[in-house]
């Protein structure tokens, strides 16, 4: 199955305004990514290709990097996502940029059913809010806030809950 995930944000300032925002992606000073809420970004070298990381469960490698402009990042975990996600800048108008998230890729395996029932909601809900984190570092506002689902609450809840220590008692 493909899978072909875009979300946009049009944002009334220069588009190399929002390619420095972008440019900061898991640096100390990361202005983008919600970290507070989600599991923050990390990279094993400054944002550059070829740097290695992920958030949370999610693996990859800076594929493409033209700065202010475009991040690329080619998938290595989970099982079965076999693509990319990408950060993109681009005009809109004589005054404005588009901010761009996709995710491109190909399902294979347990992705079939991880990507639909879980990954895709947590996904959608997590690029929101760095969309929303970008509009008001920016702007210093947020025109439409995006709100959680009942079910994005639910598959966090489940997620933060830890599975007892081996050889912990039962209680």
């Amino acid at each position: 199955m493909a899978v072909h995930n875009l979300h946009e944000r049009r944002l009334p300032v220069a588009p190399e305004h929002v390619g420095a925002l972008v440019d900061t992606l898991s640096s100390p000073d990361d202005r983008l990514w919600p970290r507070h809420d989600w599991p923050a970004m990390r990279l094993d070298s400054p944002l550059t290709t070829g740097a290695r990381g992920g958030h949370g469960p999610v693996r990859y490698t800076v594929e493409e990097y033209l700065p202010g402009r475009l991040v690329r990042f080619r998938f290595g975990a989970p099982r079965g996502f076999d693509g990319f996600h990408e950060f993109t800048v681009r005009p809109d108008g004589s005054t404005g940029a588009v901010l761009g998230h996709l995710v491109s890729m190909r399902l294979r395996g347990p992705a079939h059913l991880t990507w639909p029932l879980a990954f895709r909601w947590l996904h959608d809900a997590l690029i929101q809010d760095c969309l929303d984190r970008a509009e008001r570092a920016l702007t210093g506002t947020v025109r439409a806030p995006a709100r959680w689902s009942p079910y994005v609450r639910l598959l966090r809840a489940l997620a933060s809950r830890r599975p007892p220590a081996p050889g912990a008692a039962a209680g």
